[in-house]
């Protein structure tokens, strides 16, 4: 199964920084799963590995919810990659099974480096951009529609609003 973690939390980091872009101090979890298409349950435990990480801080309360703890100049998409997706190995090879001739007897270990290769490389691609990166280029990518933050009864492409 595809894990959609790292999409789900950068689509959720790029929306606090569009609300605190416009002024909104904090964004509530419903108005977050709005956006991402899911329930508030599910953005609370995304949200919960980037306030510990030092990403997003929460507020209590019955006006809580979230924002960005840094600015997004200062948030490393490889940080939102390892916060969320932790230790899991991009790849993971298949069961070894008997070693029957030379291809069987040395897979795992190739599979392994490859992985651990890839994995490096993708890490290195993601320290070398940031959240503010991310959302430039998701305004750059349509002149017409700017991301805004979700609220009830509202699409999350904000075709209404001015333009970036």
């Amino acid at each position: 199964m595809l894990d959609v973690r790292f999409s789900s939390a950068l689509t959720t980091l790029v929306f606090l920084g569009v609300a605190a872009e416009e002024g909104t101090a904090v964004v509530s979890s419903s108005q977050l799963a709005e956006g991402l298409n899911t329930n508030p349950s599910l953005v609370r435990k995304l949200l919960a590995p980037l306030v510990r990480d030092g990403l997003v801080d929460s507020v209590k309360g019955r006006t809580g919810g979230a924002k960005l703890a840094r600015s997004p100049q200062d948030i490393p998409l490889a940080e939102v990659y390892v916060s969320v997706i932790g230790d899991k190995p991009l790849w993971t090879c298949r069961p070894e099974g008997r070693r029957a001739c030379q291809v069987s007897a040395h897979t795992a270990g190739f599979f392994a480096r490859l992985t651990e290769r890839a994995e490096q490389a993708v890490l290195t691609m993601l320290g070398d951009q940031t959240l503010a990166d991310a959302m430039h280029e998701l305004r750059c990518t349509d002149h017409h529609t700017r991301p805004t933050v979700p609220a009830t009864g509202r699409t999350h492409t904000g075709g209404t609003q001015a333009q970036a």
